[in-house]
């Protein structure tokens, strides 16, 4: 009679907190990915492209997403630190666009009526992304990452107001850049 090799339990292995994954960080990093590059696909820019121009600016944020994505994969609790950071950086990016831009209470929260040049017709699509991506953040601080100190992700958090200031800022520029010259990544500014 043959033996059959014992099946290891995949789902310990996939289990948010488990050594060397961190499936929470993962999607609020795609999280906030989506949420930048549906701004640029939607025609109103991304963060640093007023900078940069679209393609660096896109550049960036994909080789970041890649870098995040790929530590939260790792088992090394010396990235913990790091994805602690993100974690609480994007956590703060979500709150700077909620306290920074036009809202109304839907569902018992706020839902953002406009935002950086994307107008009412597209909110049924970037509220969902944007809630989705801070609370992947937010359960990424409290599950994931524990050998990172509990301060650092609120120290990331405290950043809240200076984003509200660079996103006005930013789109001050795309919209200036949008009348001097046109593209497909502005055409909506």
């Amino acid at each position: 009679m043959a033996r059959t090799a014992p099946v290891p339990d995949v789902r310990a292995r996939f289990a948010a907190g488990a050594p060397g994954r961190r499936p929470l960080t993962r999607a609020a990093v795609g999280g906030l990915a989506a949420h930048v590059f549906f701004e640029l696909g939607a025609g109103v820019g991304m963060p640093l492209a007023s900078v940069v121009g679209p393609y660096p600016a896109a550049t960036a944020w994909g080789l970041g997403t890649a870098a995040v994505w790929r530590a939260a994969g790792r088992p090394s609790p010396s990235a913990d630190r790091l994805l602690a950071a993100a974690n609480g950086f994007g956590l703060a990016a979500v709150v700077a666009h909620l306290a920074g831009w036009p809202t109304r209470t839907r569902f018992g929260v706020p839902w953002l009526r406009t935002c950086e040049g994307l107008g009412p017709d597209l909110m049924r699509y970037y509220n969902p992304i944007i809630y989705v991506s801070g609370a992947a953040c937010l359960l990424a601080i409290l599950r994931e990452n524990r050998t990172a100190p509990v301060a650092l992700p609120a120290l990331m958090l405290g950043l809240a107001p200076a984003l509200v200031a660079m996103q006005h800022a930013e789109h001050r520029r795309l919209k200036a850049r949008a009348r001097r010259r046109r593209a497909w990544w502005n055409r909506r500014l």
